[in-house]
């Protein structure tokens, strides 16, 4: 009786489980971009406003590393309670996999504290250390949060396609190996996807920040570069985002055929299949899509004759949800090809005319351009997540089977969306603050200038 009350415990506490995982995914993944790709903006900026003499640049770059701060902070809240859900939420992943799984998440700690320490330098660092070392210093922060972000990703992509084990008759981890395990078919693909998207997000979400002000006519150099150097680095991850994005579909065809299906709303195994855009999945097939003849074939084998699987052949416990997943890889899509766009546009005026576009909708664009990249983001990580069920580690252990049977878990959801809002609302004051407010500097930085490179220069002096 026990047994069975325990199992109906784990049931009920599924949902919550999986709500509270996807809101703490779905935010810290956001700030996890700017730890990511807003270091490399800010040291570009003061590397600029270093060798031209540029004080808008130099200005631009003291305030980014400010803003830089302030979200390390929010995301380092965020991250400190994702790191307690994984074992309070779902023990059954942990248990059984803890020395594999958890693996990389202790690296990714290693490459956390690293990053904090030296983001601190950073920033405590203005008119105490030389240009030279204070840029230096950022060197650091930039390879350990990209390092970070491969530890995670490079989890996440085990659970996708579990390697570097076996399991003996009882189902038991054996010869465990946690670095082939963490190199597994799909880390190279979702890591490079993963960085690029840290990058688009990073650059629109900024320059959509000065592209509203330059709306508002505000039309100085310092909004200038506030646009031109964000949007540029997202115009450039843009077009190589897209190529990886048939890297990773190849990648999900061999490994995944069931959420490729789901991606596509493919029921019925064949060749020649076309590409789905829109559409609803029901009754075991998709309904008012348009289709793009041979699409499917020529993406997932560049060759139309191509066979590609579909639902058909997996059974109907083991289908992801297929609507969630169809719609979400359809509107990430839809908004990479938009932004795709958007850098053509950019791009083009720039390399003819070494000029923005004149045209008021295109700041307008830009203006929207940050959540769009957001919300592509969001799609492509619940087009994983979600195209992954029922498997929390895909093929070998169900999610139901893997979540805690302890009662009180909608409350803990509950906490932690009272926390999010709390921690959000306080975001966008500190930062608001920091875009209208002015500066008052401590009583040791007043009339202070950054150390000379040239001692002799002090002897004159």
């Amino acid at each position: 009786m026990e047994r069975y009350q325990v199992v109906a415990d784990a049931a009920q506490n599924l949902f919550p489980a999986r709500e509270q995982m996807a809101l703490s995914l779905g935010w810290h993944i956001i700030f996890s971009c700017f730890g990511i790709a807003f270091p490399v903006l800010t040291v570009f900026a003061e590397w600029r406003g270093y060798k031209r003499g540029n004080p808008a640049l130099t200005q631009l770059a003291h305030t980014w590393a400010k803003a830089m701060g302030v979200l390390f902070a929010a995301g380092a809240v965020s991250g400190t309670l994702l790191s307690f859900e994984m074992g309070i939420l779902w023990p059954g992943l942990m248990d059984r996999f803890g020395e594999i799984f958890g693996f990389p998440f202790v690296l990714e700690g290693y490459a956390f504290f690293i990053e904090a320490i030296f983001v601190g330098i950073y920033l405590f660092g203005w008119n105490r250390m030389s240009p030279r070392a204070h840029m230096l210093s950022a060197l650091p922060m930039i390879v350990s949060g990209a390092a970070g972000a491969f530890f995670v990703v490079a989890a996440n992509a085990w659970m996708n396609n579990p390697t570097g084990f076996r399991l003996d008759a009882d189902g038991n981890v054996v010869d465990a190996h946690p670095w082939s395990a963490m190199f597994g078919p799909s880390t190279a693909a979702q890591t490079v996807h993963m960085l690029l998207g840290a990058y688009m997000v990073t650059g629109f979400a900024v320059a959509s920040v000065y592209a509203i002000g330059m709306l508002r006519g505000r039309r100085d150099r310092y909004h200038r570069f506030g646009l031109l150097i964000p949007l540029t680095l997202a115009a450039l991850a843009t077009p190589v985002q897209i190529g990886v994005g048939d890297w990773i579909a190849n990648v999900v065809a061999e490994q995944q055929p069931a959420k490729l299906a789901a991606m596509e709303g493919l029921y019925r195994t064949g060749d020649h299949v076309p590409l789905s855009l829109g559409g609803l999945y029901y009754d075991d097939g998709l309904h008012y899509a348009i289709e793009v003849p041979w699409g499917l074939s020529l993406l997932t084998h560049h060759d139309p004759n191509g066979v590609v699987q579909g639902l058909e052949e997996t059974p109907v416990d083991e289908r992801p949800p297929v609507n969630v997943v169809h719609l979400a890889y359809n509107v990430m899509v839809g908004l990479g090809s938009a932004l795709l766009l958007l850098a053509f546009l950019f791009g083009f005026t720039w390399w003819r005319r070494h000029r923005l576009p004149k045209s008021p909708w295109f700041l307008r664009a830009v203006a929207v351009s940050g959540v769009a990249a957001a919300l592509a983001l969001e799609c492509g990580w619940i087009t994983t997540e979600v195209g992954r069920q029922p498997w929390i580690v895909y093929g070998i252990l169900r999610t139901e089977d893997a979540v805690s049977p302890a009662p009180g878990l909608f409350l803990g959801f509950y906490a932690v969306a009272a926390i999010y809002v709390g921690l959000t609302v306080l975001t966008v004051v500190v930062l608001r603050r920091l875009a209208h407010g002015s500066d008052v500097a401590a009583p040791q930085e007043i009339d202070a200038e950054p150390p000379s490179e040239h001692p002799e220069e002090l002897a004159v002096r």
